[in-house]
């Protein structure tokens, strides 16, 4: 691809682009946003560096793209502005955001189609890093009799699983989204198959026996963890990372104990996959 606004510096041969000459915190002209929706599609998650955005900055950037997601769960956000999750680690914290390997809110009927997040702070010795996985290259190196086995095959993702009393608020009543999508699904942009279960939500493959069902998720959940398949974001303060929901997963380190990072995260609704 070639761009006339920005300049794209790949970062690993498959995933993973830092952009440069963008600044988010003004409107994107037409063929700037053009360029940078290329660049996501061609590089599934990117970068850009020493960006101080206001949280109506963050939202207006978030919304060339799409109607903003409300989090189903989670009580963590701006007061006044619950379309944007507060996205903290600190000295008193039991767990962060994104621990494992996830595809965020993959329960939805209609999971997002990207996160944009912008951190402020972090940890002042390292650390803290986010990883990313492409799950097209995910889906194309399993065996070919694997990937006729699981093309077809419809999985449970189920935010029960995840979300009942992670919060600590009071969640009696509540009912979580669940929802069935295709262990393989079709990216509704780039028309390429990936993978689309992952360790945090999905509980079961449907129609096949608990036995059959654990095997085949344990494989796809450690074959997601390949090395080869990520790239891994090294934080400083104002950084965003945008990734594509639909064709990647990541995975938050949280090796900076008893440090704090700190920023916000909009997210961008998606489509049912299919």
């Amino acid at each position: 691809m070639t761009y006339q606004t920005i300049e794209v510096r790949k970062l690993t041969p498959h995933i993973g682009a830092e952009i440069f000459g963008a600044d988010l915190s003004k409107p994107l002209g037409n063929q700037q946003f053009k360029e940078v929706h290329d660049a996501l599609m061609d590089r599934l998650v990117i970068f850009f560096r020493d960006q101080r955005l206001t949280i109506e900055q963050h939202k207006d950037f978030g919304r060339r793209f799409g109607k903003l997601h409300m989090h189903p769960a989670s009580p963590d956000v701006v007061p006044d502005h619950p379309e944007v999750l507060i996205i903290k680690a600190d000295d008193k914290a039991k767990y962060i955001p994104g621990e494992d390997w996830h595809s965020d809110v993959s329960c939805d009927p209609e999971p997002p189609m990207g996160s944009i997040l912008h951190l402020t702070e972090v940890p002042p010795d390292g650390g803290g890093d986010t990883m990313f996985a492409n799950m097209y290259l995910a889906y194309e190196m399993l065996s070919e009799p694997i990937r006729k086995l699981i093309d077809g095959l419809t999985a449970v993702h189920d935010g029960e699983k995840h979300y009942r009393g992670r919060y600590g608020n009071d969640d009696r009543g509540r009912v979580y989204p669940r929802a069935e999508h295709p262990i393989v699904r079709t990216h509704p942009e780039t028309r390429r198959k990936c993978l689309f279960v992952n360790r945090f939500f999905t509980t079961h493959i449907v129609g096949l026996r608990k036995s059959e069902s654990d095997a085949i998720l344990e494989m796809i959940f450690r074959h997601v963890e390949t090395p080869e398949l990520s790239v891994r974001f090294k934080w400083q303060p104002h950084s965003i990372a945008f990734w594509d929901n639909r064709c990647t997963q990541h995975h938050a380190l949280w090796d900076y104990y008893p440090y704090k990072r700190y920023g916000h995260r909009v997210t961008v609704c998606g489509q049912k996959p299919c």
